[in-house]
């Protein structure tokens, strides 16, 4: 089966994004995807947070953290995280994200964390960027 874009793991990507606004309820319309490294996207909802009432809201996913839910400023500058959903999988269920907005919509202090899990490495070369070899780094005997 030929592949809708040039880069099959980002179809991966669109399809779980598809299985997860169905899921929602919200359409795949309104997602956006950035391709940069990480690969990142960006989930319109509907409705706002019980702790956060009056503010736009949104999910974040990439493919270091996993989801992340966000609220938006009144002002237009970057979107605000107030939970991340956290687990052991950057792709969780479908139905297991949906669970996460439905708690951010219905209790004011919801299930997640506050503080960013690390689901999966950055890059290794990123990493390695700027730090000594490993031989640089071994004792001479």
């Amino acid at each position: 089966m030929p592949s809708r874009r040039p880069h099959p793991p980002l179809d991966a990507v669109w399809e779980y994004l598809a299985e997860v606004t169905g899921t929602l309820g919200v359409g795949l319309e309104s997602c956006t995807v950035d391709q940069d490294s990480p690969v990142s996207a960006y989930v319109a909802l509907d409705g706002e947070f019980r702790a956060h009432p009056g503010r736009d809201t949104a999910l974040l996913w990439n493919e270091i953290h996993g989801w992340a839910a966000a609220i938006e400023t009144h002002s237009g500058e970057d979107l605000i995280v107030v939970r991340y959903l956290g687990g052991n999988t950057i792709a969780p269920p479908a139905v297991q994200v949906a669970h996460f907005v439905k708690a951010l919509r219905e209790n004011a202090d919801p299930p997640g964390r506050r503080t960013p899990p690390l689901l999966r490495p950055p890059d290794l070369a990123a990493l390695l960027e700027g730090r000594p070899s490993a031989k640089a780094r071994r004792p001479t005997r």
